[in-house]
């Protein structure tokens, strides 16, 4: 709503205090000059609000500062009575019944607070707090409150490994974690060159000879520097919208009193899958995998039935790398693969559980929702699933990356450059030039890794496409514009291509040829679904829904 060419919200009449009712309001811009779309130009500092309130022509006296800094921080002091005046002249746009209307609510609000500071000080809520191991825990009672002002008041330290981990993928700046990915593998790979492991043929005694330096191997090199930090890129910039953007938008859509789990409840409820994760990805995966395929033969002198590699080679060219310096440079690695799988698959929590988010906004909508306002909602759930789209193909690559290197190191080429060229060649022969059978009898851990991650990847991609195409369903479809509709086909296609193509990999003569192919396909269509236009179009929808 605009008054005198300023964003307008009018009093909530809830139950908040001075500081959740300000936080609010501070957050939805209000009082702030419009723009030509209707929304709020800018966002409130304590700066500029200072310099409002100093503006006014009958505060001669103006306002300091600090005072202003002190209504933006976490802590228990409220506001005067003569600030109250001018704050409300700031909320209600020096409109005279707005500016009444707000003088009653920021009163109310300010004596709710000297309240619950009075309680504090008997020590009422101090033993619920402290149990909470926060001043506000995540099930501080909200209902109350709308979802949005839920999440807004709502501690910003979620307790426990979930919350720590969410808070990874909450930062503010969506290249952060990929570069330090990034920065981790590249140091890697200098590492590689001091240990002089980075390009090594070597020629097993019942055997052809077979490249086996760490820069040649696409599951270290071309994961880890280039699929992994895009993987935590996309997600990140998906969470960041659906926190600070879409679900507060979609909050204001359905009944105030309506109660729902805060963002910071529903990640706390899945506890227990970031810490089955943690111990299946860090413990198994990394730690056990490591000292039993490295460790154990790099210390015992004894390859055993493992596929020489990189982190092996050791055992047969002292030489080249001395068992201690093994040891550490292949700890160094499983310590980033660690660190990389962990983040990957709570990623894929992060990515279901802004789904189910999403899926609980629009179920209690239902169908009493405007047009405009169905629009919107189709235009959040086109965009979730694009990011879901996005992660999980990203997902299904590394997993075929994954499956390529350990289907290479049991080939019987030199190198996997030559060995997929070879191979692509077969494809338009009648007599296979070489690798009729793939495989030396030895086993390689990347098989069954990549099989497990594909299982886990394809099911997150299909549970959230089918709840999100059922829930859109359910409030009505509209498929107005391209903008707006999902593009299940081509999604879907492309999964359904990876997929085949990680099966046939290793397996079929020729597989070259699909998995180049897959990746094309897949490189485009990740790319394609978003757009610039969508984005801001969303923006335009939410504010003719409201």
């Amino acid at each position: 709503m605009i008054k005198s060419g300023r964003y307008f919200v009018p009093p909530l009449n809830d139950s908040s205090d001075f500081k959740e009712l300000f936080k609010y309001l501070v957050s939805v811009g209000a009082g702030l000059p419009a723009d030509q779309t209707g929304l709020p130009a800018g966002s409130w500092t304590p700066e500029l609000l200072a310099s409002t309130i100093s503006r006014f022509d009958s505060n001669e006296a103006g306002i300091e500062l600090r005072t202003v800094q002190h209504w933006f921080q976490d802590n228990d002091r409220g506001i005067s009575t003569d600030n109250i005046h001018w704050l409300a002249r700031v909320f209600g746009c020096d409109d005279p019944d707005a500016v009444s209307a707000w003088r009653v609510e920021l009163s109310a609000a300010n004596r709710r607070l000297a309240a619950k500071r009075r309680d504090k000080r008997r020590g009422q809520k101090l033993g619920a707090e402290l149990s909470n191991g926060t001043v506000e825990s995540v099930g501080t009672d909200v209902s109350g409150m709308g979802p949005g002002r839920a999440d807004l008041v709502a501690s910003k330290r979620i307790p426990g490994l979930a919350g720590r981990t969410e808070a990874i993928f909450s930062t503010h700046s969506s290249l952060g974690l990929p570069v330090i990915v990034f920065a981790a593998a590249t140091a890697l790979g200098l590492m590689s060159f001091s240990l002089n492991i980075h390009s090594v043929v070597f020629t097993p005694p019942n055997g052809m000879p077979k490249q086996v330096g760490f820069l040649w191997a696409p599951n270290w090199t071309i994961v880890f520097m280039a699929l992994l930090p895009t993987y935590f890129a996309v997600l990140i910039n998906l969470l960041k919208s659906w926190k600070e953007e879409w679900r507060p938008n979609l909050s204001k859509l359905i009944d105030p009193k309506s109660r729902s789990p805060s963002w910071a409840g529903r990640v706390a409820m899945a506890s227990y899958a970031y810490w089955a994760v943690f111990g299946v990805t860090v413990a198994i995966a990394s730690g056990f995998n490591w000292a039993e395929t490295h460790l154990i033969p790099l210390l015992t002198g004894k390859a055993g039935n493992w596929a020489v590699d990189w982190g092996r080679i050791a055992i047969f060219r002292p030489d080249l790398i001395s068992v201690p310096s093994a040891v550490v440079f292949s700890g160094f690695v499983f310590l980033l693969n660690a660190f990389g799988s962990y983040l990957f698959f709570t990623g894929l929590i992060v990515l279901y559980s802004v789904t189910d988010d999403f899926v609980d906004f629009v179920r209690r909508l239902g169908r009493s929702v405007t047009v405009e306002q169905r629009g919107f909602v189709e235009r959040v759930g086109r965009s979730i699933m694009v990011g879901v789209f996005r992660c999980t193909s990203l997902g299904l690559v590394i997993t075929i990356l994954m499956k390529l290197q350990a289907s290479f190191l049991l080939s019987e080429s030199v190198d996997i450059v030559g060995w997929m060229a070879v191979d692509g060649l077969n494809a338009f022969r009648s007599d296979r030039i070489q690798f009729d059978k793939y495989g030396l009898g030895q086993s390689a851990p990347g098989h069954y890794y990549s099989f497990f991650c594909l299982i886990i990847i394809v099911t997150v991609f299909i549970v959230c496409a089918a709840r999100i195409r059922a829930v859109l369903a359910h409030v009505g479809s509209l498929h107005r514009d391209a903008a707006s509709r999902i593009p299940w086909l081509v999604m879907n296609g492309v999964m359904v291509l990876l997929t085949t193509t990680y099966i046939l990999v290793g397996v079929v003569p020729g597989f070259t040829i699909l998995l180049i192919v897959s990746f094309v396909v897949a490189a485009y269509f990740t790319i394609r679904p978003a757009s610039g236009r969508q984005k801001s179009s969303t923006k335009r929808e939410y504010d003719a829904s409201v």
